[in-house]
């Protein structure tokens, strides 16, 4: 498990993202560098379904909208932020 700086937590509240989200997307999450040493996390189709294979379609299909949450790791592993997404994540 990575360590959250004080602004992720901060986030994490303010936002409602819960703690099994966090987990799920350190585990299961698709990963993407951005140009300044940061790591996006997000739940893409693929990862969804291995989600599924692992904890059951029944419990997937009801977090379904808890699914839309992304999570920054900074490059030292620490996760810098937390948030829902509202856009496709394109890759470069």
């Amino acid at each position: 498990m990575n360590t959250m700086t004080k602004h992720a937590v901060t986030r994490c509240q303010q936002r409602g993202v819960p703690q099994l989200i966090i987990d799920w997307l350190e585990s299961y999450g698709a990963r993407s560098h951005d140009k300044h040493g940061a790591e996006l996390l997000w739940f893409d189709k693929c990862s969804r379904k291995q989600l599924q294979r692992d904890v059951g379609s029944q419990i997937v299909d009801r977090m379904g909208d808890l699914l839309d949450a992304y999570m920054v790791l900074a490059d030292n592993g620490n996760i810098v932020t937390v948030g829902w997404r509202t856009k496709r994540v394109t890759r470069h």
